[in-house]
C-alpha cells in the first residue's frame, strides 16, 4: 500500500528585496502531498481560509443590459427608423428606452463584471440610468468610489 508522502516548502518569513530592487522573493509556506498519483496543495494550520468572492448575479442589471443591446441592434439593422418606432413598437416609454440604450456605452470591463456576477457591491440599475460618463476610465473610477460609499 503506498503511503502518502509529504514535503514541505519554504520557511515563514518576510519578503526579500535584490540588490537591484527589482526583484523580490516572497516565501509561501505549503506543503504538497502525494496521494495516489494526486498532488494537493496544504496550507498551514494556521492559516486564514481563503475562497474567491462568490457572485452576486443580479438579474435586473442583466436584463436590463441585454435590453439595451437588442434595442441597438434592433436600430443598427434599420429595423426601426428612429427610437420613437422602436419605443411604440415595444410599448414602452420612450424616454425609458434612451435611459436604457445608455447602457451599451458601459466599459467592456463593466458590462463583463455585471455579466459574471462581479459588479461592484451597490451598484444598482437606478444608478446606471442616470447619466454616465461616456469615458470608459471614469467610468471605472465613478463606480469603484460609489461601491465603497455603499
Amino acid at each position: 500500500m503506498n503511503r502518502p508522502t509529504t514535503l514541505t516548502l519554504g520557511p515563514i518569513g518576510r519578503p526579500k528585496l535584490s540588490r537591484d530592487a527589482r526583484t523580490m522573493t516572497v516565501s509561501i509556506p505549503i506543503s504538497f502531498r502525494r496521494q495516489g498519483g494526486r498532488k494537493r496543495v496544504v496550507t498551514p494550520a494556521n492559516a486564514e481560509a481563503w475562497s474567491p468572492p462568490k457572485p452576486q448575479v443580479d438579474n435586473t442589471l442583466i436584463k436590463a443590459i441585454v435590453r439595451a443591446h437588442r434595442w441597438r441592434n434592433m436600430l443598427e439593422s434599420n429595423l426601426f427608423s428612429s427610437v420613437r418606432e422602436l419605443a411604440k413598437a415595444e410599448k414602452i416609454n420612450e424616454s425609458y428606452l434612451c435611459r436604457v440604450l445608455r447602457l451599451t456605452l458601459l466599459s467592456p470591463a463593466i458590462t463583463e463584471a455585471i455579466l459574471n456576477g462581479m459588479q461592484p457591491d451597490g451598484l444598482e440599475l437606478a444608478q446606471l440610468l442616470k447619466s454616465i460618463p461616456a469615458e470608459w476610465a471614469q467610468q471605472q473610477a465613478l463606480f469603484s468610489s460609489s461601491a465603497r460609499k455603499a
